[in-house]
């Protein structure tokens, strides 16, 4: 099979002349951790931070007719990245380190670093639609997600996980609102205007846990969906 990366939905087969020839081995990102030792107790005490970014590096080679530019272009981005060793996923990705391309255009060899965050999520993942009482959330991966809820409806409306009530959210004012609970943020869908102040709840306990979860919703919604509800390390 042909290595590729797909950066922001742009497949690298496309780009005349430029080879995929190494792909990075699939890791687990690094916890970060402060470990302390205490006198008169034996071994340590590990405190868990989070886990870190991670950087994932390719080599890709020139071949036949090729247009440097465009592939300087290609690389000149950050965003969401596919590689072919994992299709069925994708990292968000910023490239910082500079690549050589002198090296390139000389021995038709270089790297590219991505420095990615740590987790990955499902390519082509179909938004859950929400209603009204208990809605089934799966989330396929390995690792609790963080995902984005958008509710239509107006009143009060309240929001449950798992049988322990989450969020409460004005709707008095606005019809639509989106919460973000990895970014711990609700905003107007339409303006971009933040509404963090009508949705009263603990965002740190909002996670849907790998397997099946209750949502509960009770109020008045005549729509509502869930994205990013899957994810891996």
């Amino acid at each position: 099979m042909i290595n590729y990366v797909i950066l922001n939905g742009v497949n690298s087969n496309t780009k005349l002349g430029l080879a995929i020839r190494e792909l990075p081995p699939i890791t687990k990102p690094l916890m970060r951790t402060i470990r302390e030792e205490i006198d008169g107790k034996n071994g340590d005490l590990i405190t868990k931070l989070g886990y870190s970014a991670y950087d994932k590096t390719i080599e890709i080679g020139l071949y036949g007719t090729y247009d440097i530019n465009e592939i300087i272009s290609f690389f000149n981005s950050k965003g969401i990245i596919t590689f072919s060793n994992e299709p069925d996923k994708y990292y968000y990705y910023e490239i910082i380190n500079q690549i050589d391309y002198n090296k390139l255009l000389k021995f038709k060899t270089a790297n590219v670093v991505f420095h990615c965050q740590p987790f990955k999520y499902k390519v082509g993942e179909t938004p859950i639609t929400l209603a009204s009482g208990d809605n089934t959330i799966t989330n396929e991966g390995n690792i609790y997600s963080k995902p984005i809820l958008t509710i239509t409806g107006s009143g009060d409306i309240s929001i449950s996980l798992d049988e322990n009530q989450i969020f409460s959210i004005d709707m008095s004012n606005n019809s639509v609102i989106v919460i973000d609970t990895e970014n711990m943020e609700a905003y107007d869908p339409t303006t971009g205007n933040l509404l963090n102040r009508k949705v009263t709840g603990d965002y740190e306990n909002f996670k849907i846990e790998s397997g099946n979860n209750t949502l509960s919703i009770s109020g008045t919604i005549t729509s509502g969906s869930i994205t990013n509800y899957t994810r891996w390390l």
